[in-house]
């Protein structure tokens, strides 16, 4: 029985028996081609649909989902990978427990099982692979570790994969590769997609790393840089993202606070997407070579221009000023709010991944050499120069809104699902009617909340992993949420009550921690919403 369901209020969770069945749903998907349609996000049962309500009202496209009809065989040919793998990891022994098979059959099962890409998710080049050996039905661990090193091959479910990168994770680990899974420099960069064939092979003791070294390119001289003197807590490149890349396991980041990278970006004359740094917390210093524009929108930081004379000029919010060859931008710690666009007029030189400049840190995907790393003390930021801008500057910009402290309540409104079923009423009255505390753990990938209660559970044991959405509200066996930001990963396996609406991202990304939320459902009618076919 097909379900569709809620996942937001620009998303659909569509939700069919077995891995078959979702496989066969997102290719009758992708070949209608529905009109408002953005994104499709395969996972073990289920096709995320993300959409655009201009364009298409939420019930017609459901209506338009549960009547598709499928197609018989799914399965895209993508060419097949053998994989050398040094088995060895440190749960190869647990596995056997579980499976009830020594460790060495264990290893020739994995070798003598096909394995195919059912989908990607989680990390860019991380594939989901579905064997045809069903004694492979393995659980994750109970509690995931904070690092897996890059090319650990592992066992969760019944899939196997491999880490294309260092990651946290809780899959159980019987051995790894040198094979490189995820590389910018090859076409296309993903080693494995969705319908590629992948054998497992016991590695020789002379196997070496299956991809070149690529050398970092030294940052290039210009007549227009940034030279960052100080990061302050975290400083990151940012433009509106990387959307419509599920197929490599890419999730489209982006900028925390859209509206603050436009306004920006309009003060200074560029376009509202350009790219521009994202400063988190405060407490970094720009030197600039060349003279130019900039403009700092987002979070209160009292920036100021100093020359070289030690002239101090202070900066407002979403107007722009004025910089010299030599001088340097001061930003203060976040007085409110928690991050601040710093737009250049013509924008940043750096080469795009992806189509984007944007940094996203869980994938450590992002433009130019620094990757989707922070940037630190040292680095060089080429510039276009003032003159590439497409337009005039902004002289009147809009007043700026106050943003949270910590200590303030903020009200986000959500869209309860898709799996709100998987929690008790009084799970779901706790999300609604108790304050939830934004903890110091948080970052891009997610805001980690905290409340006196956690939020109980109806439905005991594990989801198949499935696609999430930025503002989705993902609930560990704790029960205490994590609200998913920018750089979230593409799929999870932990159960999603909720999610906030578009219009309140950009406040989400702008919680400091000490600031305490309230959710509300966004309209009246708003509660679980699925169809049934």
């Amino acid at each position: 029985m097909r379900r569709v369901l809620a996942a937001s209020d620009r998303a659909l969770l569509v939700e069919e028996n077995d891995l078959e069945g979702a496989m066969r749903l997102h290719a009758a998907l992708a070949a209608a081609a529905l009109p408002g349609v953005e994104e499709l996000i395969p996972a073990a049962r289920t096709v995320l649909v993300r959409f655009d309500p201009g364009t298409v009202p939420p019930d017609a496209l459901r209506r338009r989902i549960a009547d598709l009809t499928t197609v018989a065989d799914a399965a895209p040919d993508a060419g097949s990978v053998t994989i050398p793998v040094h088995y060895g990891g440190e749960d190869l022994t647990e596995v056997a427990r579980l499976l009830g098979l020594t460790e060495d059959e264990v290893v020739a099962r994995h070798i003598a099982a096909t394995w195919r890409v059912a989908f990607t998710g989680f990390a860019p080049g991380f594939g989901y692979l579905a064997g045809d050996d069903p004694v492979f039905d393995v659980p994750r661990r109970p509690t995931a570790r904070t690092r897996i090193p890059a090319g650990s091959v592992a066992l969760a479910g019944t899939f196997s994969g491999v880490y294309p990168r260092e990651s946290p994770g809780g899959w159980q680990l019987i051995g790894r590769t040198d094979a490189v899974m995820w590389d910018l420099h090859r076409d296309p960069p993903a080693l494995l997609a969705p319908g590629t064939v992948v054998r497992f092979e016991r590695a020789g003791r002379e196997s070496v790393a299956a991809a070149a070294v690529h050398a970092v390119p030294a940052a290039h001289e210009g007549p227009f840089q940034v030279e960052v003197i100080r990061p302050g807590l975290q400083l990151v490149i940012e433009d509106l993202g990387r959307p419509g890349n599920a197929a490599l396991g890419v999730s489209a980041s982006g900028a925390a606070d859209r509206g603050a990278l436009r306004r920006a970006n309009r003060a200074v004359g560029n376009l509202p997407g350009e790219a521009a740094f994202e400063l988190a917390g405060g407490g970094a210093i720009l030197r600039f070579r060349g003279a130019g524009v900039v403009a700092v929108a987002g979070a209160r930081m009292d920036p100021v221009i100093v020359r070289a004379d030690g002239v101090e000029f202070p900066v407002t919010d979403g107007d722009p000023a004025a910089i010299e060859d030599g001088d340097e931008l001061r930003l203060g710690p976040a007085r409110d709010g928690l991050r601040a666009a710093i737009a250049v007029r013509g924008g940043l030189d750096l080469e795009p991944a992806l189509g984007s400049l944007a940094s996203d840190t869980l994938a450590g995907l992002g433009a130019g050499p620094h990757g989707g790393s922070p940037l630190a003390a040292g680095a060089a930021i080429r510039l276009r120069g003032p003159a590439a801008a497409p337009s005039a500057v902004e002289p009147f910009p809009a007043p700026r809104d106050p943003l949270p402290v910590a200590g303030d309540r903020v009200t986000l409104r959500i869209v309860l699902g898709p799996r709100d079923d998987w929690f008790t009423a009084a799970g779901l009255r706790t999300l609604l009617e108790q304050e939830w505390l934004v903890t110091p753990r948080s970052d891009r990938v997610g805001i980690r909340l905290e409340g006196d209660a956690p939020l109980e559970r109806a439905v005991a044991g594990e989801l198949p992993s499935e696609g999430a959405v930025t503002g989705a509200i993902q609930v560990p066996p704790d029960g205490q949420p994590v609200l998913f930001l920018p750089d979230h990963p593409l799929t999870g396996g932990y159960p999603i009550i909720g999610a906030v609406i578009d219009a309140d991202l950009d406040l989400a990304g702008q919680l400091p921690p000490g600031a305490r939320i309230r959710f509300r459902l966004a309209d009246a009618g708003a509660g679980r919403s699925e169809t049934g076919v």
